[in-house]
């Protein structure tokens, strides 16, 4: 084999999420009562649209979960020896942004460096100017004159070609609605245009086609010119903010399963033992609470750096050692982040234990576990399920501001939290390099705002008194 695969931590915990998704969507299908409040969801104008975006998120973070190391070429032909180097199908796809590195700063469509250096001129001497970069804008002959009209035309190109693609996969969608409904193409199409179907398609189609077009522009635009600019080191920010999508999603949804067992166990036994168990638990859950989380999450961290630096030859890669930390910092998380969806399930507990069937329930003698498993874990599922949607972005968030301070992922690992403490010194110098922190915050703030958007969906579909409040009851 040409590669070697490589499956990190992280990598099988998304697989097994993958797989656990699965069997939710599977059993989703099967049960009524849980499809219901999923169309309702697919109803909202919002949800569809903010997930079609998310969807693109998930698309990049799988395909940067794919790890591999390549086979190098050795002289004896028998002899099998892989890179150090672990790379994804993300790597491969973008490899023209990951090996088109320049010398240093550059800013975006640009096609000189960024500040002026010492060159020798051709007939003797030495003058300060700016270099041509040795990819970004290499094929213009007088940047000058061409560069406006170049970028125009090829954008413009990508756009149509984007534009294309969108309408052959609208095309596509409006005949699997007309073979629903047994209807002709062009009724499905004016419904389709005027909203009157069920999933609210012409919402779907309006973002792919924005996202069509931008791909299709960008894409074109790629082998000739750095669209994000480039960082210090000279390598491609749009490069670096594509590779920042993984870590943001491991620690957005890795960090709920950790999460999930604590909140789900602890705040059902609370509200339905009560007692002493309720006074142990809210002992413990108050106590983590008080304690400030950033303090917490540092020492964890340097316990982890201590760690990994005894027992060096446990990673045999640089990318193992920066995902067992990524890894370290998701548990973390999830220990000091389960305290509020736990204080959720108490109290929904509480109340859910003195209703009537749960009374009937110990009446005739059902075990206490029965009565959990089958009365109150499905009644408070709408709970966990809201707010796991919306903890996500605020997870999103967090690992950009422990990042910052230093005490988030491996430095060695890109992340939005990575390239904003980077841009910190950026922004001071002059001239201002202010390109590689807007990436990293456009990126952060579209992914935070699509699941804000879908969490209001989900939480408007789920939550009973909102259900109630639309039917006018």
């Amino acid at each position: 084999m040409s590669f070697k695969p490589v499956f990190l931590a992280t990598d099988l915990l998304i697989f097994l999420l993958l797989l656990g998704m699965g069997g939710f969507v599977w059993m989703v299908r099967r049960k009524e009562h849980l499809r219901a409040p999923w169309r309702r969801v697919a109803q909202s104008k919002s949800g569809v649209m903010s997930l079609t975006v998310l969807l693109f998120f998930v698309v990049v973070g799988l395909l940067d979960t794919l790890h591999f190391r390549p086979l190098v070429e050795t002289k004896s032909a028998q002899e099998k020896n892989y890179s150090v180097e672990v790379l994804s199908v993300l790597d491969v796809i973008a490899e023209p942004l990951r090996k088109r590195v320049e010398k240093t700063y550059s800013a975006p469509f640009a096609s000189h460096l960024y500040a002026k250096e010492t060159v020798e001129l051709a007939g003797g001497g030495q003058a300060r100017e700016f270099p041509r970069l040795k990819y970004g804008g290499a094929h213009l002959a007088d940047p000058e004159s061409e560069w406006l009209g170049d970028v125009l035309r090829r954008g413009a190109l990508g756009a149509a070609a984007g534009l294309l693609c969108w309408l052959m996969f609208a095309a596509t969608l409006v005949l699997w609605v007309a073979r629903q409904a047994h209807q002709t193409f062009s009724a499905s199409l004016g419904r389709v245009l005027r909203g009157q179907t069920d999933v609210p398609w012409q919402v779907v189609l309006a973002t792919l086609a924005v996202l069509s077009v931008l791909m299709g522009a960008a894409i074109f635009l790629l082998p000739y010119y750095h669209l994000l600019g480039t960082d210090k080191v000279g390598q491609d920010v749009l490069y670096l903010s594509l590779k920042s999508i993984r870590t943001g999603l491991v620690i957005g949804t890795l960090t709920t399963l950790v999460m999930l067992p604590f909140a789900l166990l602890l705040g059902i036994m609370a509200g339905y033992f009560r007692g002493w168990v309720d006074d142990v638990i809210q002992y413990v859950y108050t106590t983590l609470s008080s304690i400030p989380g950033v303090l917490l999450i540092a020492a964890s961290v340097l316990m982890a750096q201590v760690y990994m630096e005894k027992n060096a030859d446990l990673f045999d890669t640089i990318a193992a050692r920066a995902d067992f930390r990524l890894l370290f910092l998701c548990i973390i998380l999830g220990v000091t982040s389960w305290t509020g969806l736990c204080r959720l399930l108490r109290g929904e507990t509480l109340k859910l234990r003195e209703m009537e069937y749960i009374q009937a329930a110990h009446a005739f003698g059902v075990s206490h576990w029965r009565i959990i498993s089958r009365h109150i874990l499905p009644n408070v599922m709408h709970i966990v399920l809201i707010t796991t949607v919306m903890e996500f972005s605020g997870l999103v968030l967090a690992e950009a501001v422990l990042s910052y301070v230093g005490v988030g992922v491996d430095p060695s690992m890109i992340s939005f939290g990575t390239m904003i403490n980077a841009a910190r010194l950026e922004m001071a110098r002059e001239p201002m390099v202010w390109w590689a922190l807007l990436s990293a915050f456009g990126f952060m703030f579209v992914l935070v705002l699509c699941a804000n958007l879908f969490a209001d969906a989900v939480r408007d579909a789920f939550d009973p008194r909102v259900m109630m409040k639309a039917r006018g009851t």
